[in-house]
């Protein structure tokens, strides 16, 4: 079964398995009716129109999509880190009825990246710019009514724009109308915020208390109809049981072709239930219009209410409700393998409920603001949120990038500000990680000044807009230049992303940054929003050390890292970069496009370090194997003559102890440290049944885990467990896992008699100051990046004591020298790395047989590209295989082999 049937069977799975928030066909509200156009649309990549066309091309090849839709859900993991940045058109047809001619009809669109043209029977309806804020079209006056058909055409372009933000971003600008699309049509009086895409009705709580309550409902109402009107403005609150807790009735006159704006203030509810992450208890807004002649219905919505109130202290952190508050997160992309940023609505429930389940209570809705049906379940699971736009790295310095920033500040909260979980808007992250004009010294501080400049324009529209809510800028860890020029002057709140230990040398520099920072700005509330480490789940290692991708790695990273912020109240909270993996196309490093910081795989499979914030968040009874995932494992005898092999097994719990048992024995009880008990477990050759318990008031927790092992033989001609095959790593410390073949590849080792090795040479290492072996390249012409990227340099011979047999051997290669990595905004050590010359030319000999001559791995198949020599072998002699190296220029090298017995 290939990678992407599997997907589509996991895929399956989870959307079975998760809550339903799906929308039926037509789902009417008195007076107002919305009806999803998700289902056939034709669509289109269009590398021929030109900018103003109102129709696409004639030659185009259309084909059938529902939406929601990205043309880039597969190009993002070609080898050639290129996806297509370009138009594409969209065409659905539909009919309305004749009763549909006397009211408002909207287009409303929830996100389309990231520049828009509607166009509604070939006419020009609107456009928006900005990829990650829904927009609303008037159509009503171009459609067609009494059944006769229409026609909607979409042009979508996600080509760099430089008056656009995002400009640049460790993150992929997919292409498509990738959210949901709503026909929405009203009564001429109706609810509405034409400007910005919100509803029409905001719901601030001014005053709160565990006694009493007090609610402000503002609605801007419209009159598109010919004639004044007199209403009745009528909002009910109530609580989660469906019983009015209070109500207000005001009376509104509205001239004809006019809006106007009415508050309503419900002064008392008495004892409110609050909401909190703990208890996220929701009540209802409901808001009505009556015409207060005939008392007819004419529009209404609901919109959802939490009690709460809550501040940040600059000494002491985060309050809510009075209690201080640790906030413990992540932050959130919103891709997924397969689906690309076009995912259901289930799939955006389902990762709050992981959130949740993880025993976070904070989610930085990063980069961008993401679809409502993550800030809902936020709500109703008590997840607090930071929602930020897109300006990221870098701005371009004119009025119309200025416009689109402050307008999409505007749309961001105006679209999602009856969000009971949201606290905090934010609007620009690490945006002086790569300044302009770094060569020109006037000219970078003039840069500076801008992007203060708009920083402040966009923390002033914040305010003004939601005086209720804290405003933040995120910035890398270069605290002398963001306070230099006044950037952390500007928020209400500052984050920090950092990652010493990983981008930067020192782990120990993570403490060291938070307690100067706030040595340095005492007065500054300080939260952390990214910290992490990749994690490539088929990379482990018993020996983790920095940038080596490893799960074990990155478990040790995140432990120093929490026990720091949790020490630190002036730390009012922290999220973890990120949820999930996620793509980013111009990334390479051992899975490329992919960022691998997640706490959960790109499907949504959840990593060892996810168990670690379980057994450190969770007040419930846990306890997890955390190895679970490394399944399928190969390792060496110690003794010639041992039937296992020592490996070590971490369990995770927040219990005080627990006991370990492999294959029906018991191995003891280890007390928790830090949350971790550890255990160095002998496995057999073949399937181990591990079962872990704990005890607590009574009660019994376990956990349990099937490791598939393969025994290596200390003396490959022992009788007793024979040796049938080895897939060995040349100059790495770490352990792959090829997941699709279930084959596991072992660390190299220097050789010794009766056993295998490598004589000569040293592991290659990249001159990048971050990694001690290996290259972050990615490898052309394999998915199994990590089995070439590291390499043993100057080899002279391998050695493997085999029994007399037949062997297949394969040898893999790929020249690591002299191919440069992109210089990307996220490397901040700004090296590519070793730019040596790939100039080598070998030969190899297996068992005195010139196997390969003249080999110059860069000049026949390139450079970063894999290579696979296979052959059969026939061992007679009783001296093993004996793999030689010959230099003629530069030298050899040998990335990894594979020895298999055949019979």
């Amino acid at each position: 079964m290939d990678r992407y049937a599997l997907l589509k069977i996991n895929l399956a799975l989870l959307l079975a398995a998760c809550t339903s928030f799906s929308f039926s066909q037509k789902v009417p509200v008195p007076g107002r009716t919305v009806v999803s156009l998700n289902d056939q649309w034709d669509f289109s990549i269009d590398t021929l129109s030109k900018s103003g066309d109102n129709d696409a091309p004639k030659g185009l090849n259309w084909q059938k999509v529902n939406l929601p839709h990205t043309w880039n859900a597969a190009d993002v993991m070609d080898d050639d880190h290129d996806y297509y940045r370009g138009k594409g058109w969209y065409k659905k047809t539909f009919k309305l009825n004749e009763a549909d001619q006397s009211r408002r009809v909207f287009l409303y669109f929830k996100g389309a990246n990231q520049q828009t043209e509607v166009y509604v029977n070939g006419q020009y309806a609107g456009k928006h710019s900005g990829g990650y804020t829904g927009f609303s079209i008037r159509a009503g006056n171009l459609l067609k009514y009494n059944g006769v058909a229409n026609e909607i055409a979409v042009k979508v372009n996600n080509s760099l724009n430089e008056d656009i933000p995002p400009l640049t971003a460790d993150f992929t600008f997919y292409g498509g109308i990738y959210r949901d699309v709503y026909l929405v049509s009203t009564n001429n009086i109706h609810f509405d915020d034409p400007d910005y895409g919100g509803g029409g009705v905001c719901v601030t709580t001014p005053t709160v208390s565990t006694q009493k309550a007090a609610v402000d409902i503002r609605s801007n109402i419209v009159n598109s109809g010919p004639t004044t009107a007199s209403l009745q403005i009528v909002t009910l609150i109530q609580d989660q049981a469906g019983r009015q807790v209070s109500t207000q009735t005001s009376a509104l006159k509205i001239n004809a072709g006019q809006s106007s704006v009415i508050t309503q203030h419900i002064l008392s509810v008495s004892n409110p239930h609050l909401w909190s992450p703990d208890e996220p208890y929701l009540y209802t807004v409901s808001t009505r219009i009556y015409d207060a002649r005939s008392h007819q219905l004419l529009d209404e919505l609901s919109n959802p209410l939490g009690f709460r109130w809550f501040s940040f202290d600059a000494g002491k952190g985060f309050f809510l409700n009075g209690k201080a508050v640790k906030l413990i997160g992540a932050s959130r992309h919103q891709d997924f393998e397969g689906l690309g940023n076009a995912l259901p609505k289930q799939i955006q429930v389902h990762d709050i409920e992981m959130l949740k389940q993880m025993g976070a209570n904070f989610l930085r809705v990063a980069h961008y603001p993401q679809d409502a049906a993550l800030l809902e379940a936020c709500d109703r699971l008590g997840i607090i949120a930071s929602v930020e736009i897109p300006v990221v790295n870098t701005i371009t310095e004119s009025e119309t990038f200025y416009h689109n920033c402050r307008n999409m500040v505007r749309e961001m909260i105006h679209q999602n500000f009856n969000h009971p979980s949201i606290l905090i808007w934010a609007y620009m992250n690490e945006i002086m990680l790569r300044p302009k004009f770094e060569k020109d010294k006037l000219r970078l501080e003039q840069y500076y000044k801008h992007v203060v400049e708009l920083a402040q324009s966009l923390d002033d529209i914040c305010r003004r807009e939601d005086p209720s809510r804290y405003t933040m800028i995120s910035n890398h860890g270069n605290f002398d230049l963001y306070n230099r020029t006044g950037l952390t002057a500007v928020p209400m709140l500052v984050g920090w992303n950092l990652y010493d230990g990983w981008y930067g040398k020192d782990i120990n520099g993570f403490a060291r940054f938070m307690d100067h920072a706030h040595q340095l700005m005492p007065e500054k509330p300080m939260l952390i929003t990214e910290y992490g480490a990749d994690a490539d789940p088929r990379l482990h290692t018993d020996t983790p050390v920095r940038f080596d991708k490893t799960v074990e790695y990155a478990e040790h990273y995140h432990h120093i890292y929490l026990k720091e912020i949790l020490k630190r109240p002036f730390v009012a909270g922290a999220a973890i970069w990120n949820l999930a993996d996620f793509n980013s196309n111009l990334r390479e490093e051992s899975m490329p496009h992919i960022n691998n910081k997640g706490l959960l795989t790109w499907n949504r499979q959840a990593k060892n370090v996810y168990y670690f914030y379980q057994a450190n968040l969770l007040k419930s009874p846990f306890i997890k194997i955390a190895s679970a995932l490394w399944a399928y494992r190969t390792g060496t005898a110690v003794n010639d003559g041992d039937t296992t092999a020592l490996q070590t097994i971490r369990v995770y719990t927040n219990l005080d102890s627990a006991q370990l048992c492999i294959n029906g024995k018991l191995l003891g009880w280890q007390k928790a440290i830090d949350k971790q008990c550890q255990w160095q477990v002998p496995f057999i050759n073949g399937e181990n049944m591990i079962v872990v318990t704990a005890y607590d008031r009574g009660k019994t927790y376990n956990d349990d885990v099937r490791i598939n092992f393969k025994l290596q033989p200390a003396n490959l001609k022992r009788v007793t467990n024979p040796f049938t095959g080895i897939n060995i790593l040349l100059g790495s410390k770490r352990y792959f896992v090829d997941d699709f073949n279930h084959e596991v590849w072992q660390p190299d080792q220097p050789y010794q008699k009766g056993s295998w090795g490598f004589i000569g040479g040293v592991p290659y290492a990249v001159n990048n100051g971050r990694q001690s072996y290996g290259s972050d390249k990615a490898i052309s012409g394999t998915a199994n990046d990590p089995v070439f990227q590291t390499q043993q340099l100057g080899i002279t011979q391998y050695r493997l004591d085999v029994p007399n047999g037949n062997y297949e051997i394969t040898m893999d290669f790929a020249e690591l020298m002299g191919s440069k990595t992109k210089d990307l905004a996220y490397n901040l050590s700004r090296s590519a790395g070793s730019q040596q010359s790939a100039d080598r030319v070998f030969d190899v000999y297996i068992n005195d047989k010139l196997t390969l001559e003249d080999f110059n791995i860069a000049e026949q198949y390139g450079k970063a590209r894999a290579v696979s020599k296979k052959m059969q072998l026939v061992v007679t002699d009783d001296n093993g295989i004996r793999i030689l190296f010959r230099a003629k220029k530069g030298e050899p090298v040998l990335n990894a082999l594979q020895v298999k017995k055949i019979y």
